[in-house]
């Protein structure tokens, strides 16, 4: 007798289980659906329109130059402190000048090399803060002009090309981004 009892109980649960399943699959089948339509994505070839903005072409450039100047003049000193300190060593190996006075040399050589490291983490750190400001301007204006096209919220997904596997060309939207940047850029110039 126990045994049915629990045959029908157990055919029981498997029954009740069963239409709950049912039950949840039938409540997930009428959520309402969401499409993405082909006209709802777009992608932007950020480092293209970066690189061919105004903003980069007038000031990155500029700021560009700046800092490899800097780094040729780095290395320029610091190859002339290296060509000091060997013909101090010459010097002194041929007997031309006296332990003293190699040692006095080579003190202020060091005191020159110390500047000359303390004056170089200056200026790079310069430029690091500019070359930071200038790429934040650079990602603010490219997401301001994005953010300006799609003020109509006429695409549901914008991204990034560098992201992307496979896109139909329909779907790039950097030339329009890029003449939005130009343009927001001009309106900061002239507002400036």
């Amino acid at each position: 007798m126990k045994k049915v009892i629990f045959a029908a109980l157990a055919a029981a649960l498997a029954v009740t289980a069963c239409n709950r399943n049912q039950t949840s699959e039938n409540e997930s089948a009428n959520v309402e659906k969401q499409t993405v339509s082909a006209g709802d994505i777009a992608y932007v070839n950020t480092e293209y329109v970066l690189t061919e903005c105004e903003l980069f072409k007038t000031e990155g450039l500029a700021l560009r130059e700046k800092t490899e100047k800097a780094q040729q003049s780095w290395a320029n000193k610091e190859r002339n402190l290296q060509n000091e300190a060997a013909q101090l060593q010459e010097k002194y190996q041929k007997g031309l000048i006296t332990t003293r006075d190699a040692q006095a040399q080579q003190e202020a050589l060091e005191k020159k090399a110390a500047n000359y490291q303390t004056n170089t983490q200056k200026e790079a750190q310069t430029l690091d803060e500019e070359n930071y400001v200038f790429t934040n301007r650079l990602q603010d204006l490219l997401l301001r002009a994005v953010q300006e096209l799609n003020s109509d919220k006429q695409y549901k997904l914008v991204v990034n090309a560098s992201a992307l596997l496979d896109a139909d060309n329909s779907l790039d939207i950097s030339e329009t981004v890029l003449e939005k940047m130009n343009e927001l850029y001009t309106q900061e110039k002239k507002n400036k």
